[in-house]
């Protein structure tokens, strides 16, 4: 069979790309080595699928170019993928800060998608090996199969578990394409040896500001015992480069609050206060790094502003991150320079797009990174049924 395009990777973007352009009139072919589609949907939001988030704008996107989302994501937004989602009347529901999630499976998401993909007539293949890709006479040669047009949506190397790898990236720099030195996002720190009592309250949990360069985000952050984890983690990990240090918030207006607790109990110890406002053994912690040796009621002005600075502004030098092993997403990739931000094609190789997590464009945790996904994907599926033979 002739096809007009072959798409590689059945996971979240390659479906819906595959579903955009067969429903269109254009004769696809899925191809992905594994067993399954859609895995890294399947486990994604522990197995209820953060489809996309109500808050979604260019803005929550990192890219080398920052303008390049803005195309792909306005044309098919968080609203359009949440008409499909209710077209199949899948339940859902709004977690905190527009976070959607199924009610029931993220199986349903997976499914939608595969039926999507048989009303356009899509030829899924799983269990493919890729083999060279090759491209002569105007088409692309992959796995025994021809196309005019060929879509990289293998995605990147994050959570290798699930079976990711960085072939997205091997396949562009085949063609010529230039790639943004990968590296995970969305992912733990880890501390040194100098930050152990923090490591030994493993489990402790607490809202706090966490601050990399410009980038700040106010939610959870998890003390673990290799480091730092959490919402807020994940999301100043994506702007962190090794030897930045991170900054944490802990107690809000720390010095009203100091000064409110040493009016209330002077003759209490700064551990006794910080119970009051922080987990128990983080309090301890903190009252042990600032080290005061007095009653409250004897603690000066200035030394309760250094403790409310400790508190207001913790720093930590991560050794590192869990890598992608750890990491919920890729950052970096297929360089957008070389990508038309409407169609998603590769303006050096006609007929050749990528879409995705390949590409160098990486959401905030909450479901933008899938509505990336979702947009780069229709963008693609559209451009290829414009150019079906």
């Amino acid at each position: 069979m002739t096809y007009d395009a072959i798409i590689l990777g059945a996971g979240g973007a390659g479906l819906l790309a595959a579903a955009t352009a067969g429903q269109a009139g254009a004769r696809v072919l899925l191809l992905d080595h594994a067993p399954k589609a859609g895995k890294k949907i399947l486990i994604s939001g522990g197995g209820r699928c953060n489809f996309t988030n109500m808050g979604v704008e260019p803005g929550c996107y990192l890219s080398g170019n920052p303008h390049f989302a803005k195309s792909a994501l306005s044309r098919y937004t968080q609203w359009d993928f949440l008409e499909l989602v209710d077209r199949y009347r899948i339940a859902w529901h709004e977690k905190t800060l527009g976070q959607l999630f199924c009610d029931g499976s993220a199986r349903q998401i997976v499914a939608m998608l595969l039926d999507e993909c048989a009303k356009g007539g899509v030829e899924v293949r799983l269990s493919t090996q890729l083999g060279e890709i090759g491209h002569s006479d105007g088409r692309f040669h992959v796995a025994g199969f021809s196309a005019a047009q060929l879509v990289i949506a293998t995605g990147g190397p994050s959570i290798p578990k699930m079976g990711a790898t960085g072939i997205a990236f091997d396949i562009a720099r085949r063609f010529g394409l230039e790639v943004v030195t990968p590296r995970p996002a969305l992912v733990p720190f880890t501390l040194g040896a100098g930050d152990q009592a923090f490591r030994d309250i493993s489990g402790v949990s607490l809202p706090v500001t966490a601050t990399v360069g410009t980038a700040s985000f106010q939610e959870a952050a998890l003390f673990t015992h290799k480091g730092l984890s959490g919402p807020a983690i994940l999301q100043v990990s994506s702007y962190w480069s090794p030897g930045d240090p991170v900054r944490l918030n802990l107690l809000p207006d720390a010095g009203a609050r100091l000064r409110d607790a040493r009016r209330r109990m002077p003759r209490s110890q700064l551990k006794a206060a910080l119970t009051e406002l922080l987990p128990a053994r983080l309090a301890e912690v903190m009252a042990t790094r600032i080290a005061f040796d007095r009653e409250l009621g004897n603690i000066p002005d200035a030394e309760l502003d250094r403790a409310a600075g400790e508190l207001s502004s913790l720093i930590f030098h991560p050794t590192g991150t869990e890598g992608y092993a750890k990491a919920e997403v890729t950052a970096g990739g297929i360089s957008t320079r070389g990508l038309s931000s409407r169609t998603m094609e590769a303006t050096s190789v006609p007929g050749l797009y990528t879409i995705g997590e390949a590409v160098d464009v990486t959401g905030w945790l909450g479901g933008y990174n899938f509505q990336w996904a979702w947009s780069s994907a229709v963008a693609a599926g559209q451009a290829i049924a414009a150019r079906k033979g």
